[in-house]
């Protein structure tokens, strides 16, 4: 008996008729021998949270920069927060679990050090532009296991890069589709945990004191109360649908949220401070590198394949967005503080 089979058999028997079962994948880049216990993404859930990439995330900004508090939210929270609401999001529609929590632990796989601060910075850095998404993507097609990636199914590394919308309204469908629901799911998943955790954090650090009134109403009550009036409402609109949705009144308070969460948060003054702070270090780093590439060769294991195949602005991009926060801490004391000399 191979449970794989028996597993991909009852997806195909409980599951939505339009869920993604696995045995429909489009399959890998290279093909590989199918597991017997695991279906294809099963294994690619299993490949991401082994992957080093996936263990830099606990190191890695939400909010704030290297936070000392041990109740403040790391990447790896944030990413791990995702795959929950995901989780119960996908069940209760009867989608593919297993595709929706391999593309949520592996979505923010390719974000930078000190958060969306380090992405801009990058962004601004590097000619051809800086996003999470496709580096994330990047990370497990080519970067994780020194050139060889992870070798994802096709439907999980669409979901990965398409996480992620550029707009401002909530419901708007302005950038590239996922080709599943399954990835819809975690674009909505996404947006409620971050505009939830971020005003948690903001909360206990004081940079707020409460929710406008405006939409205080909505989302008031406990942390967790506010989650579940987010999920319900995407489970109860988009139920019996071949579609992810929610209500115009939730989208548009998330929308409000939002905006409230990047003025009196995001770039509000005590966070700003750090913000600058944040992007003289990716651009010192990222500077340093460029006038001397032969030190970023021998500190990197992927240097000189990176240097041939990428380019030399390529390869400090990939070396610099991998980085954790202290890592990066760490270096630029290194590369440009004086240290000091014990005297007898």
């Amino acid at each position: 008996m191979i449970i794989r089979e028996v597993i991909q058999e009852k997806e195909a028997k409980y599951l939505a008729s339009y869920a993604t079962l696995s045995k429909n994948s489009r399959g890998r880049e290279r093909k590989e021998e199918e597991c017997t216990l695991r279906t294809p993404f099963q294994r690619d859930r299993d490949r991401i949270i082994h992957s080093k990439a996936f263990r830099r995330l606990a190191y890695k900004t939400q909010v704030f920069i290297a936070p000392l508090g041990d109740h403040y939210r790391t990447r790896l929270t944030h990413t791990l927060e995702v795959a929950q609401i995901a989780r119960t999001i996908s069940r209760a529609l009867f989608l593919n679990e297993d595709l929706t929590e391999a593309i949520a632990l592996g979505h923010d796989l390719g974000h930078t050090p000190f958060g969306h601060v380090g992405e801009e910075a990058l962004n601004n850095l590097y000619p051809g532009g800086f996003k999470h998404e496709e580096q994330s993507l990047r990370v497990v097609d080519f970067l994780e296991k020194k050139g060889k990636g992870l070798n994802l199914t096709y439907e999980v590394r669409d979901g990965i890069l398409k996480h992620t919308r550029h707009d401002k309204r909530m419901l708007s469908r302005i950038d590239p589709e996922p080709i599943t629901l399954e990835g819809w799911v975690i674009r909505f998943a996404d947006r409620i945990a971050y505009v939830s955790h971020d005003l948690d954090d903001a909360l206990r650090a004081g940079l707020i004191k409460d929710i406008p009134g405006e939409i205080k109403g909505i989302f008031s009550g406990s942390y967790g109360d506010r989650i579940g009036v987010m999920v319900e409402d995407v489970v109860n609109a988009s139920y019996g649908k071949p579609l992810i949705t929610m209500s115009e009144e939730i989208a548009h308070a998330i929308d409000l949220l939002r905006e409230f969460l990047n003025s009196e948060v995001y770039n509000g003054p005590q966070i700003r401070k750090e913000r600058e702070k944040a992007i003289r270090i990716i651009e010192d780093l990222y500077l340093f590198f460029k006038k001397r590439p032969h030190i970023l060769e021998k500190m990197w294991d992927m240097g000189s394949e990176s240097f041939a195949r990428e380019g030399l602005e390529r390869s400090i991009l990939d070396f610099i967005s991998g980085m954790t926060d202290r890592y990066a801490l760490r270096l630029y004391e290194d590369l440009f503080l004086p240290r000091m000399w014990p005297l007898s």
